[in-house]
């Protein structure tokens, strides 16, 4: 069994210890960090395969570090942790190249649960290319949905996990109008506490990186309603 090496990044005692408990005892090796500072220094001399990171921490917050690992070329997966509500904090750590996030107060299983899910996305992004690959063709863009891959022009676009997730959707349901909460259900779970707003960023997010240098595929915006996928012959 592989040992995934998971960076805890939490200034409260208590939380930290907690976290890194239960992920010891899921058979993660553990390390945690209390600073923002720190952290950024260990995710440059070392690597990680995951790292749990608060917004909330001393000197430099877990945006800032976020941030700076991404402009630095540091692609391993993030989950942070935001505050209850904290729908803001959310949308600019997805902005910023969070993979997933948990809000606070959070039960240890739905934590361990979503580390598992992310960990389990990587590794099946690295096996991918060893079977027959899964492919939807779009005009110029090419699907991967077993890689969470999307290419166009023969150029891999850079996508996040939930954007990949809502494109799938709406290519899945073409022409049809996509309401935001059938969206929201379907890429984030009933139990999503979260505002339409997400929704809204991952599809701005999204339609951005489709009009690179193609026209063929469009994402429709259906007001006060949702989205709609729209493939041009």
């Amino acid at each position: 069994m592989q040992h995934h090496k998971i960076l805890v990044v939490e200034d409260e005692p208590t939380l930290s210890r907690l976290l890194s408990y239960n992920l010891t005892q899921e058979g993660y090796e553990a390390e945690v960090i209390d600073n923002g500072m720190e952290a950024l220094q260990a995710c440059m001399d070392q690597t990680f395969d995951l790292i749990i990171l608060d917004v909330m921490l001393p000197g430099m917050s877990g945006f800032e570090v976020l941030e700076k690992l991404r402009k630095r070329g540091v692609k391993t997966p993030v989950i942070i942790l935001t505050a209850r509500n904290g729908e803001e904090e959310i949308v600019q750590g997805l902005k910023l190249g969070a993979d997933d996030y948990v809000t606070k107060p959070f039960g240890v299983a739905e934590l361990l649960a979503r580390v598992s899910a992310v960990l389990r996305r990587v590794k099946g992004d690295a096996d991918g290319g060893a079977k027959e690959e899964n492919m939807i063709q779009l005009g110029d863009i090419r699907i991967y949905p077993d890689k969470y891959e999307v290419v166009l022009n023969d150029e891999l676009i850079p996508m996040r996990p939930k954007e990949f997730e809502v494109l799938l959707y709406l290519v899945q349901h073409p022409g049809m109008v996509i309401t935001r909460d059938e969206l929201m259900n379907q890429v984030w779970g009933y139990d999503y506490i979260g505002g339409q707003r997400t929704v809204d960023v991952h599809v701005s997010s999204l339609r951005k990186k489709l009009e690179l240098n193609q026209e063929t595929v469009k994402i429709d915006s259906i007001r006060g309603v949702g989205y709609k996928l729209v493939v041009k012959q």
